[in-house]
């Protein structure tokens, strides 16, 4: 029996000072970008290609349409967000700075608040990470910055037979010390840019190469809080390069990276909302 006041597991109600906590967040944000050139955008609750966003498909909310064709509740907004600026406005608009204020839903009844920005066209992950820094220090909030690039776990399968995605997944770490190769075990411990050039003077040429971009993108940011995560893979299906998770406590306040859509190649970062109203309403 369910009873009238029950809401479904997963979902989120807001009110009083929770509600505006809520709201203070969104506002913080909004001027932010704002005052960065970025502009809003509302993109519509249903999709039809959120499969080409979310690694399982078995996590979209799905229904169909009055033709009967498949689509599904917002799970992602990223991809739409780019695609529905570059198929829909076309030469309707030159912007390419845009920011979101919505939620995303997962299969059966998770909601996800998120404050997202995508930054179209431009390929320096720091012009979007440092936007979400100064957010968190509006909150005053300074969770810690983890700096990754899901390239190198890519690359790392295709060297090692022994080796799948998975164990990135699952942060196999045994699995990568047992092939005991110096500057692979050097890689694992890489936690502090300081630290960075003794696996790039003894790394093969590929990984030593997307090191360096780990390298430069902590020298754009001014955020000391950081360290380096060579090893972690997002399972996101879009992003190719560097990225970047924002964590107090175990919770992901943020996450974001470079992306390709088709031959356009953009930065974007996401802020989930739950997580900040559950800190900063304790």
């Amino acid at each position: 029996m369910i009873l009238e006041h029950e809401i479904p597991n997963g979902t989120k109600l807001y009110f009083a000072n929770s509600a505006k906590v809520k709201r203070n967040i969104e506002n913080i944000a909004s001027e932010i970008l704002y005052d960065n050139g970025f502009q809003e955008i509302v993109t519509p609750l249903f999709s039809y290609h959120q499969h080409l966003s979310i690694a399982d498909d078995k996590e979209l909310v799905r229904v169909n349409d009055a033709q009967n064709n498949s689509l599904s509740l917002r799970a992602d907004s990223t991809i739409d967000v780019v695609r529905i600026i570059q198929k829909r406005l076309g030469k309707n608009t030159e912007q390419k700075k845009w920011f979101y204020i919505q939620p995303v839903f997962r299969f059966p009844t998770q909601e996800q608040y998120q404050v997202g920005a995508e930054f179209m066209d431009e390929k320096n992950l720091s012009s979007v990470a440092n936007l979400a820094v100064n957010i968190f220090d509006k909150l005053e909030l300074k969770p810690l910055m983890q700096v990754s690039n899901i390239k190198i776990p890519k690359l790392l399968v295709e060297m090692f037979d022994e080796l799948t995605l998975e164990d990135f997944r699952h942060i196999n770490i045994e699995k990568f010390l047992n092939l005991k190769v110096e500057w692979l075990n050097k890689l694992v411990y890489l936690q502090y840019v300081e630290s960075i050039d003794e696996v790039i003077d003894i790394a093969p040429e590929s990984i030593k190469i997307e090191l360096i971009k780990m390298k430069e993108l902590c020298s754009q940011m001014s955020y000391k809080n950081s360290v380096l995560a060579p090893m972690y893979y997002a399972k996101m299906l879009y992003y190719d390069e560097l990225f970047f998770r924002c964590i107090e406590k175990n919770e992901v306040y943020a996450s974001g990276g470079r992306y390709k859509n088709e031959d356009l190649t953009s930065v974007g970062f996401a802020i989930y909302t739950d997580a900040l109203c559950e800190n900063l309403t304790k």
